[in-house]
């Protein structure tokens, strides 16, 4: 692979990214085996070169916390970090069989199959080439685990987020027609600022990660995860999706 770059590398997946979609791009199964093997090969091809990666998984395809009709909001919640866990141990097993070495942690105790979540014992994990996947969100609820990979990348002092979603970047508005198909003109960033997102509503990730991601300086790549070697490509500087820059003097630029 070309030169890299960053270092070390958060990751953020959406439950969405690792299902099996029906005809309607509607969640099918909540797990698709090809996508997910595709992602360890990824991830094992970039560890292999060099590159230090942290992963944290959403739990859209489980279960949608904040939309659980008639469940307390906060028990939801829990009910959300327990399905990110499930995806963690899914993609930990991918991820695993690529002989690649990997390990769950979870602010949550769960000894029995993850390991109890610490910074510094992430940071020693990743610095011994292991890639650590974090589960199980903060571990609190009414938090995103939009916020969560803020957090985390925050705490292990990684360089950038990738942000692989379902879209291939930011639009000025959403782009999607009533057929769900993307709509070409509309304007698709190139570069934006967290204070753009702020001010426009621009939907990157949501307000409190925006926010703590510009006050610890923190930037992101949004691209689309339809083809996991779009992680790559990031990875080694192609210009594709949108970058999300902390720094409140940047004019946006468009593709």
């Amino acid at each position: 692979m070309a030169e890299c770059r960053f270092k070390r590398v958060l990751l953020k997946l959406s439950g969405e990214a690792i299902a099996k979609k029906d005809d309607e791009n509607k969640v099918d199964e909540i797990f698709d085996p090809e996508i997910i093997d595709r992602i360890a090969d990824v991830v094992k091809r970039l560890v292999d070169d060099g590159i230090q990666v942290g992963i944290v998984i959403g739990a859209g395809n489980i279960w949608r916390g904040a939309y659980g009709k008639g469940v307390k909001r906060a028990r939801a919640d829990q009910m959300g970090m327990l399905g990110t866990m499930i995806n963690c141990l899914r993609l930990e097993d991918a991820i695993e069989k690529k002989n690649c070495p990997v390990t769950v942690m979870s602010p949550i105790n769960m000894n029995s199959f993850a390991e109890q979540y610490d910074f510094r014992k992430a940071i020693a994990h990743l610095n011994d080439g292991m890639v650590v996947i974090f589960g199980a969100g903060t571990g609190i609820p009414f938090v995103t685990t939009d916020t969560t990979v803020v957090v985390r990348a925050s705490e292990i002092d990684a360089d950038v987020i990738l942000m692989a979603k379902n879209i291939d970047g930011i639009y000025t508005r959403d782009p999607r027609d009533e057929n769900g198909e993307i709509d070409r003109s509309v304007p698709r960033y190139k570069v934006v600022s967290y204070d753009e997102c702020l001010v426009k509503g621009l939907h990157a990730t949501d307000v409190s990660a925006s926010a703590i991601a510009k006050e610890q300086k923190m930037d992101m790549y949004v691209f689309a995860l339809s083809d996991p070697e779009n992680i790559i490509k990031v990875v080694k500087g192609e210009e594709i999706g949108t970058l999300v820059t902390h720094k409140s003097d940047t004019e946006p630029q468009f593709h």
